[in-house]
């Protein structure tokens, strides 16, 4: 089965884009790993699929697949590509376009100097929403907020850290760290990402906090392992940040790939803010690929 594709990347985090407007490619979990396969494949963090309209009011729908090929929810970097993608394909000659993912509906858009800002929607912090299971456990507070505590263990080892848990329309825990060098990344990653009190897995963000306006910032995301930069994790970093008193209100979030800016206004009304986040989006290359059938 020959695939036309499109390979980009949004600050490092790299994308396979797939057109499906003009009808489903249908492909496997093999298949989605074998185009993310950086050996076998075209090499991708996730896979994303840019399908038409589901509804009145809607511009396009977009489905994301991890490396694993597993589908998720939402992808940040993805979505700043999405925009980019159907743009430059002619598929639309919106500046802004609204979407919907399986978390809801999103509005990229193409600002004047060439980056792109999404509107990611208002975070979650209810529990039961991202899905976490907190029975048992005592919220530290901070700021205003909480954190929780989480144990990781391994064989003949054990550990307790604290996490902010949240939802950008995927599941999110991010530690508050003095220093990003180091395997703490790898070796809680994995932990943190399969811990049983996420029902659906979660991404794990480590971040370090350089002032009020300045972090930086590595995901462990949720079947694809460490990436090059995560957007709906430097949206929740910053997200978490806020809440516990320790960031303003426009951050610039340095990753591994490259600097996202992330604005949040914090409470609106009886609800929350969205939060905005604004980057690159850059078309690397484009290719044709013979996908093998399970």
């Amino acid at each position: 089965m020959k695939v036309r594709f499109t390979k980009m990347q949004g600050a490092g985090n790299d994308f396979v884009v797939l057109d499906e407007t003009r009808g489903r490619l249908n492909l496997t979990g093999q298949q989605y790993r074998q185009l993310a396969d950086r050996h076998f494949g075209v090499g991708a963090d996730q896979i994303l699929s840019v399908r038409p309209s589901p509804a009145p009011g809607i511009d396009f729908e977009y489905a994301i697949h991890n490396a694993d090929g597993g589908e998720v929810e939402q992808c940040g970097n993805g979505a700043r590509c999405f925009v980019r993608y159907v743009r430059d394909k002619g598929l639309s000659a919106k500046d802004r376009i609204t979407v919907r993912t399986l978390a809801g509906v999103i509005e990229p858009r193409i600002d004047a100097d060439g980056r792109v800002t999404v509107d990611m929607g208002p975070p979650l912090f209810e529990p039961a929403l991202v899905p976490f299971d907190p029975s048992g456990l005592s919220p530290q507070a901070q700021g205003g907020w909480e954190t929780w505590p989480l144990a990781l263990d391994w064989p003949g080892q054990s550990v307790v850290i604290a996490v902010a848990v949240l939802s950008m329309g995927n599941p999110h825990a991010v530690q508050i760290v003095a220093d990003l060098s180091g395997p703490r990344v790898r070796q809680h990653g994995a932990a943190i990402e399969a811990h049983p009190r996420f029902a659906r897995r979660v991404n794990a963000g480590f971040m370090q906090v350089v002032d009020r306006a300045q972090v930086r910032l590595r995901v462990w995301e949720r079947g694809a392992g460490e990436t090059l930069a995560c957007g709906s994790g430097a949206c929740a970093a910053v997200v978490a940040g806020i809440r516990l008193g320790l960031l303003d209100r426009r951050v610039d979030v340095h990753t591994r790939g490259g600097v996202l800016t992330i604005e949040w206004a914090g409470r609106a009304g009886a609800g929350w803010a969205p939060v905005l986040m604004t980057g690159p989006a850059v078309t690397v290359y484009e290719g044709e690929i013979n996908l093998m059938d399970e």
